[in-house]
């Protein structure tokens, strides 16, 4: 029987022969993706791995093991305690408005101005809402969004009126500041029912029974967001008086320090640790300042997760387990020029990597350069 010629032959199974070779080719196109796919998610593990590691070695360095002592100590030592006691709103009022005032200048121009220029109190709002007429925004907190009032333009939404506006008569170092002072006292008159310590109680619980897996982190925003409507008040300013309060201000509450404890602040010191250390980078985190800091994967959200990897009883035994707060203000202490100092504008010329050899993380740290393209001539820029 003669044989085929090789070069004209075809086999029978053409079809067969085609349907096994896609089968090979998406076999191997599947092989690929899945060593691809968990070589991303080892990288992915080891980032985080490396972050949790330079964080805890930070803690250790910076953590402070009396945080919570501190706030009490400094709450008792203004009155704040009692007052939370005997539910005066008065006292929480003014305590509640010094720490709003130190917004968008550093802490130092904040309060020199309030030195020179006095404080706003609850009565002086409670005085001159006796006398307003004529401006419907002053009738209650939600009437008052709007009212635009502008310190050097002297003018307002509702011109109208200006004259007459008690907002003027105070002040303070800008108009925001005027609209925020009334807007909080508001939010605690018709929010709050006159009561902030109950309201505080009463959120805290409803968060709490509303699930039987509430976190913290469910508990302190259900006071965190309504706050932050509060005209002017950012929610890195909100979290920051609110979490000394709820830490420090009631042992016996203990949704008060669940919900304290996992109160973030991110500024602009934590923002710039968190990417110089390659931390933000390695995550494919990386973002500017603002409010991508609370977004997902944003800077407040990195800290969260590393905390759930960090045992903060091991540096109290009285701290919960999980203390995103802790280790937010480790990161702050570590950086600000009233703790350790070792890392932010004033120690690092940020146009090139850090080479300050003697800093204990210097070796796990990416080092990270912050601004590339800026001219290192001139000053260093304060952070």
């Amino acid at each position: 029987m003669p044989q085929p010629d090789i070069r004209t032959y075809r086999p029978v199974f053409v079809s067969l022969d085609a349907t096994i070779e896609r089968f090979r080719k998406l076999t191997a196109v599947r092989f690929v993706w899945c060593i691809v796919s968990m070589s991303r998610k080892s990288e992915r593990r080891n980032a985080w791995t490396s972050a949790t590691s330079l964080v805890r070695q930070l803690c250790v360095l910076a953590g402070s093991p009396t945080i919570i002592d501190d706030c009490a100590r400094t709450l008792a030592k203004h009155g704040i305690s009692r007052a939370i006691e005997n539910h005066d709103d008065q006292v929480l009022f003014g305590w509640l408005m010094e720490g709003l005032s130190y917004q968008g200048v550093s802490d130092a121009v904040a309060e020199a101005y309030m030195n020179a220029h006095g404080y706003i109190d609850h009565a002086d709002i409670a005085d001159s809402l006796i006398d307003a007429a004529g401006c419907s925004k002053l009738r209650s907190y939600w009437q008052f969004d709007g009212c635009g009032y502008r310190k050097w333009a002297k003018t307002c939404n509702n011109r109208s009126y200006y004259r007459s506006c008690p907002l003027p008569r105070h002040d303070l170092r800008n108009g925001r500041l005027n609209q925020t002072a009334y807007s909080l006292y508001l939010f605690m008159r018709d929010v709050a029912g006159g009561d902030f310590v109950s309201w505080l109680d009463s959120r805290l619980t409803e968060a709490s029974a509303s699930s039987k897996s509430a976190t913290p982190d469910v508990l302190s925003r259900s006071v965190t967001v309504p706050l932050s409507h509060v005209h002017g008040a950012s929610h890195k300013v909100v979290c920051m008086t609110l979490s000394a309060l709820l830490l420090g201000g009631a042992p016996d509450r203990e949704l008060w320090k669940a919900a304290g404890g996992a109160m973030i602040a991110i500024d602009t010191l934590v923002h710039n640790w968190l990417h110089r250390s390659g931390i933000l980078k390695s995550l494919g985190a990386g973002h500017l300042y603002g409010p991508k800091c609370y977004a997902a994967n944003g800077c407040a959200a990195i800290i969260k997760r590393v905390s759930g990897r960090i045992d903060a009883r091991t540096f109290n035994p009285d701290f919960p387990r999980v203390f995103p707060r802790f280790v937010q203000h480790a990161i702050w202490q570590f950086c600000s020029q009233s703790g350790v100092a070792q890392c932010n504008g004033n120690t690092i010329d940020d146009s090139r990597r850090c080479d300050l050899e003697d800093c204990r993380l210097y070796r796990r740290c990416g080092r990270v350069t912050l601004h590339p393209a800026k001219q290192t001539a001139g000053p260093k820029r304060l952070e």
